[in-house]
Formats: structure tokens, sequence, C-alpha cells
């Protein structure tokens, strides 16, 4: 049992969690390859381990629930570096609602198969103990439009705990380059901004978005998912991936409202936002600038959150 508090007015975090709670697990009986480590001392020093011998050190941060959209990362990451470290870690700060926190879902054993399989070499899965200090206060983070619109507006102070955690990680595992899929297309682009304004020497390498056959963007959330849900939720890409092939073809807020007018249009499907950005600044598109834009998407099918994106070039 792991009990958790966080102070949404004081926006501090206090953790009771035991710390050795990882190493009972058993994993079906299955010997696995792969170094599995819960304290910051043992993969730092593992990490530098690997450094000094003159290997190259990949890092996939995750909140575990693995799915092939991970697995690519890190076969991503293995084709760039040496070595490559995935973090299993529910970050409590990044929840604005405790429910969708209490129901996230924590497949352990599965995700150490999977990381195993797909040929990671270290597991960092550590406690909140481990990651937070008792009344930490979260650090509050201002990138402008990356960080106040669209999620930043509609899940106030998620990206305050996203920053945070991933910061801490880095500073934890200290990698040479890290991976990100490009389904969570801000939070890309402001964990791209925070590793310059913090001079931290890693290199961010985003990846494509991997998609289940019916076109639905694979996330840890779709197992929440009914099939008659499953069905309304295919809607979402279906018109995403419309709309990038009409393209420039009408003008920008033109292809905003269409997108929104079909989106509005699914039954079932209740849309919070829907809305055509330049892909570097998440600035609004008035008239289509030589750069990429990206038209993002949230929106909730039987109670779970479900985001997508699609590049306008």
């Amino acid at each position: 049992m792991v009990a958790l508090s966080v102070c949404k007015d004081s926006n501090k975090i206090s953790t009771d969690i035991p710390n050795n709670y990882i190493w009972g697990l058993t994993f079906f009986g299955k010997t696995v390859s792969l170094a599995v480590f819960e304290h910051i001392s043992q993969i730092r020093s593992w990490v530098i381990s690997q450094q000094e011998q003159g290997y190259s050190v990949g890092f996939v941060p995750t909140m575990g629930a693995l799915h092939p959209g991970h697995q690519s990362l890190i076969e991503q990451a293995a084709r760039h570096c040496d070595r490559v470290v995935a973090s299993v870690f529910v970050n409590p700060t990044q929840f604005n609602n405790s429910d969708d926190l209490e129901k996230y879902p924590r497949t352990l054993e599965a995700d150490r198969l999977l990381l195993d399989s797909a040929g990671c070499h270290a597991m960092f899965c550590p406690s909140v103990r481990e990651m937070y200090g008792a009344e930490e206060e979260i650090k509050k983070w201002d990138f402008g439009p990356l960080t106040q619109t669209l999620e930043g507006h509609f899940r106030p102070g998620h990206f305050d705990g996203v920053l945070t955690i991933v910061k801490k990680l880095f500073v934890a595992v200290a990698p040479n380059k890290a991976f990100f899929g490009e389904k969570d297309f801000q939070q890309l682009a402001i964990i791209r901004k925070m590793t310059t304004e913090e001079g931290m020497p890693i290199e961010i390498i985003s990846a494509p978005t991997i998609r289940e056959a019916s076109g639905l963007a694979m996330s840890s959330r779709n197992v929440r998912l009914s099939p008659a849900e499953r069905d309304t939720a295919i809607h979402i890409s279906r018109i995403l991936l419309e709309a990038r092939k009409v393209g420039r073809t009408l003008q920008p807020m033109a292809l905003e409202k269409w997108s929104f007018d079909q989106l509005s249009s699914v039954a079932d499907l209740q849309l919070e936002y829907c809305s055509l950005v330049m892909a570097s600044s998440f600035t609004r598109v008035e008239l289509w600038p030589s750069e990429p834009s990206v038209l993002l998407v949230a929106a909730y099918v039987g109670g779970v959150r479900l985001i997508d994106n699609v590049m306008i070039e």
C-alpha cells in the first residue's frame, strides 16, 4: 500500500512509501538480463561505470504500463546509444486529477519483461520518497505559450510536475541522449526548452507517434477503454489524419474549424480542445508560416482523457 498526499494549496508533496517495495516482485518466473535499480545512487553509479568505459547512454523516461510505442523508443535509443536506461515512475505531481492518478495502470512485471525483450540494459523504478523530499515544493515553470496554453491551460500545474520530475531524472541518470514520443508533442517542446534553459548537456531526440492498426494513437490509457469507447476514440485519429491530407489547401483557421466541427459531431466524445499552432512556439497560426504547424486535440471518451496530434507541413 502506498500512501501519498499532494498539497495543492502549498504546491508541496509528502510521502510515506517503503524504499524496498520493488525487490519482492517476481516476473512470471522468467529470468531477465537487464539490471533493475530503485535508488538514485545505484543508477548513477551504473551509468558512470558505462560512460567511463566509453559507452554512450540513452534514456527513456516512462510512467510504466508500457506498450509498443514505448518499445519503439527503447529500440530507437538502442540504435543511437551503446546502453539504454528506462525509468518507470508514476509521477504524482503531474496529475491535477487525483482520480486519474489512482486509476493510472501499473504493470511493473510486464514492463520489466517488455524492456528486457526490447534490448534495454537498465530499469530505474524509484519510489516517490526516493524522488521527492518530504514536503518538497514544486517549482513553477513559465515558458509562455509553451506552458500556458492547451495542456497547460486545461491541466493547471501539470507541466510544473512534468518538468520537475524530468529534471530530477536527468540529474539522477545524466544520460547522453533522452528519447520522447511525439504523441505528447507539447510535453516534448517544453522538455527541449527546459533542457536548454537549464544548460543540461543532453540531446533530446523525438520519435513519431506509434498507432494501432485502427489509427488510434497508442497510450497507456487505452486499456481503460471499453470496445464501444475504443470505436468512438478511433474518430480522433481518423479526423486528424484527414486534416493532415487537406493540409494547406485551406486557410489555417478554416482547417482548425473544420477539424473542430468534425470532432464535435462525434457522439460520446467530449472535445476539450482542437487547436492549430506553430510547432516551435505554440502560438496560434493565422497565416501559414514557412515552419511546420501542428494540430493538437484533447478529448474525453468514457471518462478517459486522450490526446493526439498531426503535423501540417
